[in-house]
């Protein structure tokens, strides 16, 4: 992996789960001397994740998260409950009962780290969850939409999570892997739909409404 690569990489993780608070303003030259790189690859990686929306310039050449507005959040949650089902249910045929054990051992990480109230570690997980299914459609322009809305809601998702905590979440991963298991398209469009519904309802609770 080049260096360019390495560096867009990290800076994409540290903006998808919550790295980058919205509402902090940073520099190039900040971000480089944190990630202890040069300007040059930083300079390329935000270009990109500015191309995928994850960041937006400033006028004072400062780059920021966009803010959560309530029609930004309205388009996040119709593109993920049309696309992401989507590929669930595409990805079916080629999950097999190995592929359902390392999903299922995601998912009890994801029960860990819920247990002991660790948010990044639910988060980071909980995205490999989602990622383990939706890579095994093989549809690479839908999982680029997909990974560039996670890029979108992935820091406010981090502030609701600190603000509300992981305890009260419903487990829609089980009835998910139960679907996978039985090859019931239906019940697996369901769950992941009602996963979906679920996360994002706690940003509008925790980010929308203090807001306004």
């Amino acid at each position: 992996m080049t260096t360019h690569e390495n560096v867009y990489r990290g800076l994409r993780n540290r903006i998808l789960f919550g790295g980058v608070p919205p509402g902090s303003a940073v520099t190039l030259r900040g971000l480089a001397e944190d990630m202890g790189v040069s300007p040059m690859p930083i300079r390329e990686a935000v270009r990109r994740l500015i191309a995928e929306r994850a960041l937006k310039m400033q006028d004072n050449r400062r780059v920021v998260v966009p803010p959560m507005t309530q029609d930004t959040f309205e388009q996040i949650v119709f593109s993920r409950k049309m696309l992401e089902p989507e590929l669930a249910v595409r990805a079916m045929d080629r999950i097999g009962p190995a592929e359902i054990r390392e999903i299922a051992a995601i998912d009890k990480t994801i029960d860990r780290a819920m247990a002991m109230g660790d948010v990044d570690a639910y988060m980071q997980n909980n995205f490999r969850f989602h990622f383990a299914i939706y890579q095994r459609a093989h549809c690479d322009t839908l999982m680029a939409l997909v990974e560039s809305i996670w890029l979108q809601f992935g820091p406010f998702m981090r502030m609701a999570y600190g603000r509300i905590g992981t305890s009260t979440l419903e487990d829609h991963h089980q009835a998910a892997i139960a679907a996978l298991e039985r090859g019931d398209r239906k019940a697996l469009r369901a769950a992941i739909a009602a996963d979906i519904g679920q996360g994002m309802n706690f940003i509008g609770e925790a980010v929308l409404k203090l807001s306004t």
